[in-house]
């Protein structure tokens, strides 16, 4: 991504997709003692909590120790949802963030995806951040 085009990636997220960054912003601070990258116009923070990934804003979460492809297709799916924030804006947690949640947490999804074996990125919004992540993500990232 060019330097204006992240400057005005940042600059929307700051504004129109104002709540869930501040709430990235907050996640990116308790874990500010974890390692970043630069993936694009966000900032992904690879947390050593015991959760997965999650994208708010402009700010990106995934474990740390994952295996070198798991998690570059990780960061590129949630680099998809830092799209799908750009274009939502404040309807993102709404329609975004609680489906999402409830796809990846709700234990009756958890058996039935186990059970069914449905791939995550089967279903909205997931199969969504999946087609903006292939399509926009860098290959390459920047640690910071």
């Amino acid at each position: 991504m060019k330097g204006w085009k992240i400057a005005a990636y940042r600059l929307w997220q700051w504004t129109w997709g104002l709540p869930q960054t501040l709430a990235g912003l907050a996640v990116a601070l308790k874990y500010r003692h974890c390692p970043r990258k630069r993936v694009g116009g966000a900032v992904a923070t690879l947390h050593d909590g015991n959760w997965g990934g999650v994208s708010l804003g402009m700010f990106i979460f995934v474990p740390q120790g994952l295996r070198s492809e798991r998690e570059a297709a990780l960061l590129a799916h949630e680099y998809g949802h830092t799209f799908q924030s750009a274009l939502l804006g404040p309807l993102y947690l709404l329609a975004v963030g609680i489906p999402s949640f409830l796809w990846a947490n709700l234990p009756r999804n958890v058996h039935k995806r186990s059970a069914q074996h449905i791939p995550y990125e089967s279903r909205y919004p997931e199969n969504w951040a999946e087609a903006l992540g292939r399509k926009h993500c860098p290959k390459q990232e920047e640690r910071i």
